[in-house]
Formats: C-alpha cells, structure tokens, sequence
C-alpha cells in the first residue's frame, strides 16, 4: 500500500480543514455548551445595582511606612461569603490600589475561621437568572483581573475553607500561604455551575490543563500539604491563629519587597504581561519597560555602591 505525502508547504489552515473536516466543531456545527448572548451591562452600572445588596464588609488599609496593604473580608456569619456591597467592596478597593505608587504588596485574609465561601446566597437568590449572573460574573471578572494585573504582590492567606467563588478569589493573588485547617475547593460543579469568577482560566496557569480539570471536575476539598505539592500553596503557616498567621503572612512577603518601589512595580508588570499576551508581544514589553528604568535613579545608586558583585 502506497502513502501519499502532503506537501510540506501547503497552507497551515488547509491541512488542518483537510484532517478535520469529519470532525464536529465544538463552535461551527453545534454548540454543546449554551452560551450567553445577552446584554452588556457596565461595571458602573452592575456596582450601582449590587451595592444595595447588603451584608458584611470588606475593608482595606494601607500602611504608607511598610508599602504593604490589607485586604479584609469580614463576614463570619456567613462563612465570608461575598454579599453584592462586598462585591463593590472589593471594586473599590482595587481602584484605589491602583493608585497607590508607594504601594509594595497586599495580604488578603479573612476574620473568623473560614477564608471565603463565594457568593451569599442572600444575594444570590435575588439574582438568580442568566442576566443578572453574567452582570456578577462582570464584576468579579473586572475586579479579580485587576487584582491579579495589579503592580504589587499579593499573598493570599487561606487560614480555612476557600471554597467556590473562594477558591478563585485566591488564584487571584500571587501566592496563596495556607494555615493547617486551610483548605482550598472548585466545588461549583457540585452546585450546578462553573467557575464565574475567572478562577478557571487562572487555575489552568497555576497547574496546566490536567491538574486543573481534575480538581474542577471532582470538587474535591484539598487541605494545605496537598496544595503546597500541587503548587497551589506557597507554603504553610506555622501558626493556626489567626492575627499570628496573618504576621507570618507579612514576613514571609517582606524579603520579596526589597527593591525600591518601581522596580517592584515593573518586575510585576512583566510577570503579569507575560502571563496574558503572545511571546513577542510579552518581549516588546520588557523591551520598554528595562529602557525606562535604565541610567534611572535606582539603577545608577546600585551602580554606584558597587551592588551587582557584593
């Protein structure tokens, strides 16, 4: 039996119709999955609306003198899930990080004994149809980008359950750092969803498209040494209680902090974009970024005290 050789010049995208073209598309010939095709609603616009559903607070601080900021949930009654005023809470409080040039790094943690548990059901059953979900999803998505994109690292600290919408507001961070009753789970799949957050799609950079399928697929509930084996958790405090777990938090993310603050800022910056644009587009970046930091202050200091060789 004779093999006929395809030319090795042939059009890329006519080979690939050629050996596909049996084969259904999960986006021409049907959709398996239904997706929304409804309005956009403006993040202004959601955050007006989802401020009226109250319950619980999450509050900000900022310490000029460290350049490191907190980000507090504070609703233990409801094991920390994120009422709508929280949702805007959170909006909010990446706005003005985003401001924030002396700004080095943030510790997001929660009060009580469970970090985040998504969504309060509260504001869920008042939303509960495709419009008004895809209006939340908007907001998170908006606020977790941002959070994530921010010129500052982040540490995530996980002293219980993070589950849901928890689990991804944590991949939202640059590092999780977990107590010993820390515990992190994609349990949407369980309650008939998927990830709304963006958790997703960051989870699969955490861990690859395996790992991340599996997790999400089994909802399984992982405890802090199977993250830290995962690569999901940075590491593990010593310390169970909480105000001690949460100093830990800052130590450990001190010696990440050394450098002067735009340094900080355009190292993150290249990470961030690196993580979200093609190969050539992420070296024009870092192309521009290193051009405007050099013969800078900071680099002619360094050079000056000798610093590369000691």
């Amino acid at each position: 039996m004779s093999l006929r050789c395809i030319s090795a010049t042939a059009p890329i995208t006519r080979l690939l119709k050629n050996s596909t073209s049996d084969i259904m598309s999960f986006n021409e010939n049907r959709r398996w999955v239904n997706h929304y095709a409804g309005p956009d609603t403006s993040v202004s616009v959601i955050c007006d609306q989802f401020s009226k559903f109250e319950g619980g607070k999450v509050e900000l601080t900022k310490d000029d003198k460290s350049g490191v900021a907190v980000i507090k949930i504070n609703h233990p009654e409801r094991r920390n899930a994120l009422s709508g005023s929280m949702m805007v809470n959170l909006w909010n409080a990446v706005n003005e990080l985003e401001d924030w040039k002396s700004g080095k790094g943030i510790i997001l943690h929660s009060v009580g004994e469970t970090f985040c548990s998504g969504g309060d059901l509260n504001t869920v059953r008042q939303i509960s149809n495709p419009d008004e979900g895809y209006k939340m999803s908007t907001l998170m998505h908006n606020t977790l980008t941002r959070l994530h994109q921010l010129p500052l690292i982040s540490v995530a600290l996980i002293q219980g359950k993070a589950l849901g919408g928890g689990a991804e507001l944590a991949t939202a961070c640059d590092f999780r750092l977990f107590t010993e009753k820390g515990e992190i789970g994609f349990v949407q799949g369980r309650m008939g969803v998927v990830t709304g957050w963006g958790g997703g799609t960051r989870l699969v950079q955490l861990l690859g498209q395996h790992r991340a399928l599996e997790l999400l697929l089994t909802s399984r509930q992982i405890a802090a040494p199977e993250a830290v084996a995962l690569g999901l958790a940075n590491g593990i405090t010593k310390s169970s209680e909480l105000t001690e777990a949460v100093e830990e938090a800052k130590q450990w993310l001190q010696p990440k902090l050394g450098h002067a603050p735009q340094i900080v800022h355009a190292l993150k910056q290249i990470v961030a974009t690196a993580r979200a644009v093609p190969y050539e587009e992420s070296l024009l970046n870092e192309r521009q970024v290193f051009a405007m930091l050099w013969g800078g202050d900071a680099n002619k200091k360094a050079l000056e005290q000798n610093i590369k060789h000691k």
